[in-house]
């Protein structure tokens, strides 16, 4: 479905957003991967999606709080492409806190990574893809673009930003043939997840297993969490033709949560 097509996905050595660039790799598309991790690991997961899907598969870990990074990324995938028709900004980073002991390092930290570096590459890739006349913007955001949780001020204001800088973009481009979605999934067992657990549990003097029902799971109706390969296949299918009236919105995957 994607054959032929250039995507560059933020965030995609682990979690969600490697789940993303592996479905996008096996519908024919080439993808950049982005993140940190280990090499070795890294490089073999690159090797196995070009053996398996036989597209080109690159990688970048350049750290996105900074815009010169950002602007290099980018021009590292039009370089190695010649374009880019689908861009996912899934990179993202958290930080729980209380506010008056939120730190200030970690606010300015977050908003950078996971919402100012999105609004760079959109800056940086729309236009080639307005002038081809299609392309497709998945930001990846979360039940906390619509909604709020205590100890996460600077998550949820990145979030809620990047819900409203989707919509804004997506204005801009409604006739380009491009469109700019927002996709709000609800907790899922990713290492971003994993690693707030314990701030959490200090945050609200709670056990793990507090943590995951009574704060997490407590959410969402359904009780259980997303699984990443539901987000990666609605990932695909807003990058088909059938989705190319779908912009401006944001799409949640959040097990109810947001629907009480």
């Amino acid at each position: 479905m994607l054959k032929g097509r250039n995507a560059l996905v933020t965030g995609s050595t682990s979690g969600i957003g490697r789940g993303i660039a592996e479905a996008l790799a096996e519908q024919g598309a080439n993808v950049m991967l982005h993140g940190l991790g280990d090499p070795g690991e890294i490089a073999a997961c690159c090797i196995a999606l070009r053996e398996r899907c036989g597209v080109t598969v690159l990688h970048s870990d350049l750290d996105l709080r900074y815009t010169e990074n950002v602007e290099a990324l980018t021009r590292y995938a039009l370089d190695a492409f010649g374009s880019v028709e689908i861009l996912v900004n899934n990179a993202g980073i958290q930080h729980v806190a209380p506010i008056e002991q939120f730190p200030v390092d970690k606010w300015n930290d977050i908003l950078a990574t996971n919402l100012s570096a999105s609004f760079h590459t959109i800056r940086t890739l729309s236009a080639q893809m307005k002038q081809a006349g299609w392309g497709r913007i998945i930001n990846m955001g979360s039940a906390h673009a619509l909604v709020a949780s205590p100890f996460k001020s600077a998550y949820v204001a990145a979030k809620h930003g990047l819900a409203g800088l989707t919509k804004a973009v997506a204005l801009e481009l409604a006739s380009s043939g491009v469109t700019v979605n927002t996709i709000c999934p609800g907790y899922v067992l990713t290492p971003l997840v994993e690693k707030q657990i314990p701030d959490t549990m200090k945050a609200r003097n709670m056990t793990r297993e507090q943590v995951e029902q009574d704060v997490l799971l407590a959410a969402q109706p359904t009780k259980r969490f997303v699984s990443i390969r539901e987000l990666a296949d609605l990932a695909v299918f807003l990058c088909s033709d059938q989705a190319r009236s779908i912009t401006g919105t944001s799409l949640s995957v959040d097990g109810g949560w947001t629907a009480q």
